[in-house]
């Protein structure tokens, strides 16, 4: 198994990735994110690997890719379509520096799930704009 990770330019949070995607489900389904480049390694991918997405300078969340396909952009040129499940997944918060396009992220390399519901301890029970606060102000 293997993941990737990409920058998500545009939301300022995680809620604003949900809702964009939310939108983009509705309007042109399924919920996939068209990128330039095919991954090579796609069946390592699709045996269980997830996109996590870097949200305003910190890997925050991921998102299981259901399929990878071939696909078109609007004037016809060729991409690849990650079809993913629309459930954003916490994960442990950390920054990132910026990077063009996706990089494969090696599954001992990946930040632990938060536990939906799980109780959360230290900086991960501090409130979401707090910790983003503190963050850019370099303390975490």
């Amino acid at each position: 198994m293997l993941h990737l990770i990409k920058l998500s330019v545009g939301p300022k949070d995680v809620g604003q990735l949900r809702d964009i995607q939310a939108r983009r489900a509705v309007v042109d389904p399924p919920l996939r994110h068209q990128t330039r480049m095919v991954p090579k390694r796609a069946a390592e991918i699709l045996e269980g690997g997830s996109i996590y997405w870097v949200v305003a300078g910190f890997l925050q969340v991921r998102q299981r890719i259901i399929d990878i396909r071939a696909e078109a952009w609007d004037d016809g040129s060729a991409c690849a379509g990650l079809v993913l499940d629309p459930v954003l997944v916490p994960v442990a918060a950390r920054q990132t520096r910026p990077f063009q396009g996706w990089r494969y992220l090696d599954p001992a390399a990946a930040p632990p799930d938060i536990a939906a519901g799980g109780e959360a301890e230290g900086i991960e029970a501090l409130p979401e704009r707090l910790r983003q606060e503190l963050r850019a102000l370099g303390l975490l």
